[in-house]
């Protein structure tokens, strides 16, 4: 596989300042320090490009919650404990979260028929909509962010980050 370099970026600088300070040792590794440091910045800037779709009215986190609730293994519906599980948040910032979607008539919340405990929550509608209107601006962040690169280079890229999750993975 060729190594091409184009041109510095402001990771070159950091790995360089680095590779002085550590120059006598060999648990640092400059490769490693500039890919996830790359990777970091990669997801900052897609983080914030993120936020720019959203508006007062409609935040981050009611999409991010949305999005479990719509791409999640269940078939349309979830329990508040299943999306809180998904979203990687606390039970109770996802009842918050379900509140504010409630109110914005994007969810709903039944009682289970069988067991009364259980909480069922449902994309409304407006809900649907609200996602597939917001998830394509996403993917339009997505894509810009890895736009200086071909297919084949997407394809190559990941494979090699698949090859590094599989390892993570065992």
């Amino acid at each position: 596989m060729a190594h091409l370099v184009l041109m510095e970026d402001s990771v070159d600088e950091h790995v360089a300042r680095w590779s002085s300070f550590w120059k006598n040792e060999p648990a640092f590794a400059p490769e490693v320090e500039g890919a996830l440091v790359r990777m970091k910045h990669i997801q900052r800037w897609i983080d914030r490009a993120d936020l720019a779709i959203f508006n007062e009215g409609f935040t981050v986190q009611d999409y991010k919650t949305l999005h479990v609730l719509m791409v999640q293994p269940w078939p349309t519906e979830a329990t508040p404990a299943q999306l809180a599980e998904a979203a990687n948040v606390t039970r109770a910032a996802m009842t918050s979260r379900l509140d504010r979607l409630d109110e914005a008539g994007l969810i709903t919340r039944q009682m289970d028929g069988v067991d009364r405990r259980r909480v069922i929550v449902k994309p409304t509608q407006k809900g649907r909509e609200m996602w597939s209107k917001h998830i394509f601006k996403g993917m339009a962040v997505d894509q810009r962010a890895l736009g200086a690169l071909s297919h084949d280079e997407l394809k190559q890229l990941n494979d090699l980050l698949r090859k590094v999750m599989l390892a993570l993975e065992e």
